[in-house]
Parts: C-alpha cells; structure tokens; sequence
C-alpha cells in the first residue's frame, strides 16, 4: 500500500484523482476562476513529494502555484506541503512507500526471493535500497523517453535482433494508402485468414494439466532488473495482484480456436518475458542499438524460442475492436458504427501512453478455471469491466467473493441488455499473434454491437475504466480519420494488429455503415 508523501498527495488521492487527472483539472479550474497559471505533471511530482528532483527540500512556491491551490483546497500552501499523517505513522518508509503493505508487490517480493536463490527479505531490502535512489520526476522522464520511442523504430530495432527469420513467419505489417505500417506481431499466414466466432462450438481452448509449478532460476541481471521493476511500480502505484495467468502451451487454429492452456503466477511473467519490453524500449530510445540486450538473451534470444511454446512461459492477451451501430444524426451524417479507442494510462503493466482498442485484456481465469479458458469469456468479462464500469469482475481491484461475476443476474444493465437477444452482440476472432516485444500471444477479435437502440439507450453508459487515461470516438463513415488514426505512430504492437484486423473484417458486417481507408495487409 503506497502512503501519501505530504498532505497534497493525500487531498488528490481523496478525490480520487491521478495526479494527471488532477493537473488537468487545475488548468480547467485556473481558466473557469480567472487565476493566470496552472501547474505542470512534473512539477506536481516535485510538489507531492515534498522536495526537488535533486532531493533537496522544496524552496518557496510560486505565488501564483500557491494561490491555485489553497484556492481548490481551501488550506494553506504550507499545510498541504507539509508531511502527511499517514507516512509519519507508517515511520516514513523509504521512498514514501510501504512496498510490503501492498499484497500483490508483497507475494512478488516472496517470489522474487524464491527464484533468485536469495534469502528471505533480500528482495524487499534491494527493493527499499532502489527506492531510495529515485530522484522525484525521474521515474516521470523516463515514462517520457519511453513514449517517445516510435513504434516504427522498435520494429526495426527486433527485425535487427531477429535477422536471422524463421520460415513460415513474418512481422504483421500493412499498407495504408501511402503509408507502411509495421507491428512487432508474429503471425503465419492461416492465423490471418479468416474470422471464427466465438460461439461454444468454435471456442475451444481447454486447460490441460495443472498450475505451472517449474521453478527455474534467474540469472542476476534478470534479478537486479525484477527488483528494479517492483520499485517503479511501488513508487508509481502501479495496480498489479499476483493471480494466476493462462500460459499458451498448443495451438490449432483454423475454422475453430482450439488448443491447450496451462496456469502460471502473474509474477512469473511479469518479472521475466514482460521486462523485455522496457529493456528494448530503453536501448532504442537510448539510440544504442540491439547489441547488448541481456535479458532478451536470456528469455527469447531467437524467434525458435519464441515459438517454442511450450519451452517457455507464454502468457497473452485478448482484445477486441469495439464497434457499436448508431442511428442517423444531423450532424454526424449516416448510420454508422462508433469505433472506440483508448489511450493507455500510467497504472497499467504495459503500453502505458499508448493507444489500443479497448476492450484489452490479459487471458486469465476468474473462478472458473476451466471454463474461463475460452478466448471469449475473456471479452465478455472485459466489456464488462472496462466499458461498463463492473469493478468487481476487475482482476486488479475486484474483490473476487462472487461464485459467478458473470451470472446474468449480475450483468451490467447494457450487457444484461445485450444478452436478452442472441443477434444484439456479435464476437469474432479475427486474428493471432506472438508478439515479439516480450513473447505474448495475442488474440485479435471484433466485438460489434448491431442493433443501433444500444447507443441512444446505453451510450452514455459507455465509459472507460482506470486503464485508460482517455476514450476516443471514430465513425466508420470517416475514412480520412481512420487513415490518420492507423498510421499513429502512438499505437501499441498489439492494438494496431487488433485494429487493422478488426477494420479488415467490419466492412462484411456493416455494409453501407462503413466507409474504411484502402489498405492491404502484407503478411498474407
């Protein structure tokens, strides 16, 4: 549990604010009362935690700073910088941060010491020890640095890493209008071709064999870089719960999904594969190319790794292009589909800033774990949580006490709704992927919303939950957006290969509802 640093950082989190949120705010509140300033992210870092980016005490605030906030606050400028309640009776932790008061940093910290050989409480001291030489802002700069690595540039970096090819893959790429488009995807030609829906009969993925209960070491760099990954997350409030992940172990994929799963600690990816993302990220914005990436040696050093299932923790994700059927309007035009998009926010695990379709999540059981195996429980759980405000079928924050979150009598009202009529909601999977950032299998769906009374009885219920920082609306009429929204270079790998898979398939759907851009997929 993270313990607010000063008394601002307490009053935001009241509100239950981020501090991006909150600095949005401030600008919108500067602007509406008539105040000259407004107060940046970074220096609102600086202000919560009560000293400099070098870690010396703050000196005076800037008058106009001050007044905004004693104005929204109603307290003075000194009380609100002044050390909060809570991290002098929590002893004033490293950092601020009372890593072992959170239960999913905790089981990690247990796991880490587990598969490092180390003895218990050695991680949580480097952890404590890597906390406190953060400077304040710094772990803000680098999320910046990162966000500024384009993807086009991350997927020149693997294709070096991976000169060598494998036969029968390539990099799922396209061409829209003018423009190339490439993804970090790994695809064959027959995961592409077709659509399967994700009815009973077509949704077979099956859990074979128990919990994975290998216990496989870690090198020290790959020790040394889990520590520094349960600090950042300590020190951001990165939301995170060590529950149990499906891992990837068979595939059959043709007119049906079929295949085996098995089960793996959340800690066991997150603290391996998924630290490959960071480190490529890092070395591409650094500008050092891809000679030295140790821990890339280590877990994924060629692409036979990579599709040696099995051989490897294979954990992934399900995701979907969200289209949803709108009347005619007068302003907008046509009938049409609402095509949502999401811009990732700073509590994820992973494509923090980026944009992705949405509903995106990891492939995990809730109860059940049998049954939750199939791609399409997923979806529906993630409609649920993510564009209809079911908290507790949340992973990260639900409280997990429900036998059956999705029984019908505990749906949200839009999907209550949906599900009174067979023909209201349609689920595809439109395509599959490895994903060579850190491995991931990726499941590309569609999820169309056709019958147009959804939007004007539910739209205003549609509303994206803490994952995202921001929820973007398309029409699938506007095909000059559209060009420009998929050749962003802001997209995540794996949302960019949910999209152009998802707008591949929505015009045999939408007929006169959809006018797309032109472009052609070049790994079929």
């Amino acid at each position: 549990m993270r313990v607010a640093r000063t008394v601002l950082e307490q009053r935001i989190w009241d509100r239950q604010q981020t501090l991006e949120e909150f600095a949005d705010y401030v600008e919108v509140f500067a602007r509406e009362s008539g105040e000259p300033g407004t107060i940046s992210l970074r220096h609102l870092h600086r202000l919560v935690a009560g000293r400099r980016s070098s870690g010396q005490p703050l000196g005076p605030v800037r008058p106009v700073t001050a007044r905004l906030l004693e104005k929204i606050f109603r307290t003075s400028i000194h009380e609100l910088l002044a050390e909060s309640s809570a991290k002098r009776s929590a002893g004033s932790p490293v950092g601020g941060v009372a890593v072992g008061g959170h239960p999913g940093l905790a089981e990690m910290l247990d796991w880490l010491d587990e598969r490092a050989g180390w003895p218990l409480g050695e991680s949580r001291e480097r952890v404590h020890a890597k906390l406190s030489t953060f400077e304040s802002g710094a772990l803000v700069d680098r999320r910046s640095r990162r966000g500024k690595a384009g993807r086009e540039q991350i997927v020149r970096a693997l294709r070096s890493y991976y000169r060598r090819g494998l036969a029968g893959y390539e990099m799922y790429r396209a061409r829209c209008g003018s423009r190339d488009v490439s993804t970090s995807i790994l695809v064959r030609p027959e995961w592409l071709g077709r659509s399967v829906p994700l009815t009973p009969e077509n949704d077979r993925l099956v859990l074979a064999g128990r919990r994975d209960d290998s216990r496989k070491g870690l090198s020290e760099a790959a020790a040394t870089a889990a520590v520094a990954r349960l600090a950042e997350w300590a020190a951001l409030d990165v939301r995170v719960m060590n529950l149990p992940l499906y891992r990837l172990l068979s595939l059959d994929l043709g007119s049906a999904i079929g295949g085996t799963v098995g089960l793996v600690e959340f800690a066991e990816y997150a603290l391996t594969a998924d630290l490959l993302e960071g480190e490529l990220i890092d070395a591409v914005a650094r500008g050092t190319g891809t000679g030295a990436l140790p821990l890339r040696a280590e877990f994924l050093p060629s692409l036979d790794a990579v599709v040696d299932l099995p051989g490897r923790v294979c954990a992934g994700g399900v995701l979907a292009l969200c289209a949803i059927a709108r009347p005619r309007d007068p302003y907008r035009g046509g009938p049409d589909f609402a095509l949502l998009v999401q811009e990732r926010s700073g509590h994820v695990l992973n494509a923090t800033g980026r944009l992705a379709v949405v509903p995106k999540g990891f492939h995990q059981p809730l109860t059940d774990v049998r049954a939750d195996a199939r791609v399409g429980a997923t979806l529906l759980r993630e409609l649920e949580e993510e564009l209809f405000g079911r908290s507790e079928v949340d992973t990260v924050v639900g409280d997990g006490r429900a036998a059956l979150p999705m029984h019908p009598s505990r749906l949200s009202a839009p999907m209550r709704w949906l599900a009174e009529e067979p023909d209201r909601l349609r689920m595809e999977g439109t395509g599959f992927g490895l994903n060579l950032m850190s491995g991931n299998y990726e499941f590309a769906s569609l999820v169309v919303i056709e019958d147009e009374e959804f939007w004007p009885r539910f739209g205003g219920m549609v509303e994206a939950n803490w994952e995202a920082s921001g929820l973007r609306l398309y029409s699938s009429l506007d095909d000059e957006l559209l060009t420009d929204l998929v050749t962003h270079e802001s997209w995540s790998n794996e949302g960019l290969f949910a999209l152009l898979q998802g707008l591949r398939r929505l015009p045999e759907i939408g007929g006169a509802r959809v006018r797309l851009p032109t472009f052609e997929l070049s790994a079929l």
